[in-house]
């Protein structure tokens, strides 16, 4: 019963916020609409429980594999195009279908600015390349990076890392995969990651691979997940994984800095080194600890997403084996 009052605190300060928050009336825009106007320009939807809006639900959904119903039960609802919601404390419009897609990908920098919630700064904290220790943010140094990935990333470079994949490939069938059952997602995902710090890191031991995996694994789990820093909850984990991560990762990119120096580089060389081969618009080198983030944030996306990409496709084509018998096909008469 000890819990009975706090209980009755957490339900009073619910309704205190509830009444607050119902008697603030919207300012009125520069462009003249009436706070009854301004309501009507936002898409329709409900934001759900004070400070909390629908967080519960759509984690209750993303953890039981069915995140898409959260958002077609709402297009059923709302609008099949656009709806409203609040998440983790923020208010929230969700595009949907083609149209909605087309929109974000096609006004980036016009109608459409990235923006990423401040508690990822505890997962992937900001680093400047200045000495003057003034962190910009997140966004502002993506598109810095962005300004030199393009050399690393065209079709003759690329085409110098087919061999590799396919090798990592064929060890991993002959010793990982050659059994009757595996489990897919584990699978997957020491595939993605072998190949991901052999690209981003050029890490080709077993061994400094296997050390990423733990960490990789509860900082993907982390960033979706409720941001509660509570000793046991995936986010207060996931902060502690990233800190061991860069940290290996900054002993990665010092000894490649040494290599270079020795004339001791790879011949295929990974973006790392290309990072510390290049200098920013004024000049100026990369700094390791610059490096080290940024190697980290492209190491984590890549791994997740594609991940979650290729799981999908074995699944699916296990699911339908007329799609993966033309597959074998296409592959048969490709060879």
């Amino acid at each position: 019963m000890e819990f009975l009052p706090l209980l009755s605190f957490l339900l009073l300060l619910v309704a205190l916020v509830s009444v607050f928050l119902k008697k603030q009336k919207p300012q009125p825009a520069a462009g003249n609409h009436s706070s009854d106007e301004q309501i009507q320009l936002l898409p329709p939807g409900r934001t759900g429980l004070p400070l909390i809006g629908e967080t519960l639900d759509y984690f209750s959904k993303l953890q039981n594999g069915v995140l898409w119903t959260f958002v077609a039960e709402r297009m059923k609802k709302y609008s099949p195009k656009v709806f409203r919601t609040s998440l983790m404390g923020y208010p929230t419009a969700i595009l949907c279908g083609p149209e909605g897609n087309r929109f974000v990908f096609s006004n980036e920098k016009k109608l459409v600015q990235v923006w990423l919630p401040s508690y990822f700064d505890k997962i992937f904290p900001k680093v400047d390349n200045t000495a003057s220790g003034v962190a910009s943010p997140n966004t502002e140094q993506t598109k810095l990076i962005r300004k030199h990935l393009p050399a690393v990333l065209k079709l003759e470079n690329l085409i110098h890392y087919i061999g590799m994949m396919d090798t990592v490939m064929k060890q991993q069938l002959r010793t990982e995969w050659n059994r009757e059952k595996i489990k897919l997602v584990p699978a997957i995902s020491q595939f993605t990651l072998r190949l991901a710090c052999r690209f981003f890191l050029g890490i080709e031991d077993p061994k400094k691979v296997e050390e990423l995996a733990i960490p990789i694994t509860d900082v993907d789990k982390g960033i979706m997940s409720i941001p509660i820093n509570l000793p046991g909850t995936n986010f207060y984990r996931s902060i502690k994984a990233s800190k061991v991560m860069r940290d290996k990762i900054q002993l990665t990119v010092r000894q490649a800095k040494i290599d270079l120096h020795e004339k001791r580089e790879s011949e295929r060389p990974s973006l790392l080194t290309h990072m510390l081969l290049t200098a920013d618009e004024n000049g100026q080198l990369f700094n390791e600890l610059f490096i080290t983030n940024h190697v980290y944030g492209m190491l984590v996306g890549g791994y997740g997403s594609v991940t979650s990409s290729l799981t999908f496709i074995m699944k699916y084509l296990s699911e339908l084996p007329h799609v993966y018998d033309e597959v074998l096909k296409g592959k048969a008469s490709y060879l």
